[in-house]
C-alpha cells in the first residue's frame, strides 16, 4: 500500500491519474520476493482514493486498469532484461532466476475509501503477494505476504506481515465474547488465525471491534497451532494488549521506518481474558484441540 500525500502539481491542478499507474510500478518493484529459480512480484493491487478524487476518474477506470497492467507488465520486462555485463557474468556463474508475476495474471482494482481513512489527494494501495507454503507443512494452507507502504511527502514507512488462510473447520475451535460500543457479540473461531482490531481498507481484522481509537485498527492476532490444538496471541497495537491482567510484549519492531513483526507470542487458555488498550475484554474459551 503506498500513500501519496500532495494531491496537485505546482501548478494547482488535480494529480494527473497516470500519477496512480507511477505508484502501483512503485509498489511491484518495493516488493519482489526472492525464490530459488525464480523471483516473484505482488499480482494483486486495491487502489484506494479520497471519494472525491475516485469520483473525478471513476469514468476512466477501466482504461486505467487496462494501462496499470500494461505499465506492470512492462515493468517486469525490464526486471528480466540483463546488461551485457551482466550477460556476461550470468555465463561464468550462472543465469539469475527470473522475475515472475505470482498469479500470471494482473488483479487491478480502483476504490473509493468509505472508512475515512485516505485524505483528499492521497493515494493508497494494498499489495498481495500469494507464497508458496513450505514443503514441510502439509495443509498448511495459502500463505500471503501483505505489505503496506506509506509515503508522505519525503517520509515513508513500510508494514509487513504473512497471513495464512486455512479452510474453515465445520465446527469452531474456539469462542470469543464481549462488548463493545455496538453491544454484546459472540465469535467463533473457526480458522487457524484471526485479527482483531477496529479494522478498516488498510488493516484487516475478522473481530471488528466498534470503540475507541485507543484500540488499534489491527490490535491483536490469535494463532492456532493445528499441530497442537494450542493457541497463541500476538500484540501488534499502539496502547498495549494484556491477557489476566499482564500486559503483553510487543509482537512487532518498529525501525528504519518499517514496521514488522517479531514472531513474539503468548500462550491462551480457557478462561483467559483479554484486553485491548485497558478499554475492550474479550473471554476466551477453547471449544476443541
Amino acid at each position: 500500500m503506498a500513500s501519496h500525500s500532495d494531491p496537485r502539481t505546482s501548478s494547482g491542478t488535480h494529480r494527473p491519474a497516470r500519477d496512480l499507474i507511477d505508484a502501483v510500478i512503485e509498489s511491484m518493484r518495493a516488493n519482489l520476493e526472492p525464490l530459488k529459480y525464480s523471483t516473484l512480484v505482488p499480482s494483486r493491487y486495491l487502489v484506494y482514493l479520497h471519494s472525491d478524487e475516485f469520483a473525478r476518474i471513476e469514468g476512466i477506470v477501466p482504461v486505467l486498469q487496462e494501462q496499470t497492467a500494461r505499465a506492470l507488465a512492462e515493468e517486469l520486462a525490464k526486471l528480466n532484461s540483463r546488461p551485457a555485463y551482466r550477460r556476461y557474468i550470468d555465463r561464468v556463474i550462472g543465469t539469475a532466476p527470473p522475475v515472475e508475476n505470482a498469479a500470471r495474471e494482473w488483479q487491478i482494482e480502483f476504490l473509493p475509501d468509505h472508512d475515512g481513512e485516505v485524505a483528499a489527494g492521497d493515494i493508497l494501495i494494498h499489495s498481495e503477494l500469494v507464497l508458496p507454503s513450505p514443503a514441510d507443512e502439509l495443509g498448511a494452507g495459502q500463505r500471503t505476504r501483505r505489505i503496506t507502504t506509506v509515503h508522505v511527502g519525503h517520509h515513508t514507512t513500510k508494514r509487513e506481515e504473512t497471513v495464512t488462510r486455512t479452510q474453515a473447520a465445520e465446527q469452531p475451535f474456539a469462542r470469543l465474547r464481549f462488548d463493545d460500543n455496538g453491544g454484546a457479540h459472540t465469535f467463533d473461531i473457526v480458522r487457524d488465525s484471526v485479527t482483531i482490531g477496529r479494522g478498516g481498507i488498510a488493516y484487516r481484522a475478522d473481530v471488528r471491534i466498534d470503540a475507541s481509537v485507543d484500540v488499534s485498527r489491527e490490535h491483536a492476532r490469535i494463532r492456532r497451532d493445528p499441530r497442537l490444538g494450542t493457541f497463541f496471541i500476538v500484540d501488534l497495537s499502539t496502547l498495549g494488549t494484556t491477557v489476566n491482567g499482564v500486559r503483553l510484549p510487543k509482537g512487532y519492531e518498529d525501525g528504519g521506518g518499517t514496521k514488522r513483526e517479531t514472531g513474539v507470542e503468548t500462550p491462551l487458555t480457557t478462561g483467559s481474558r483479554i484486553g485491548l488498550a485497558d478499554t475492550i475484554y474479550l473471554d476466551f474459551e477453547i471449544l476443541r484441540q
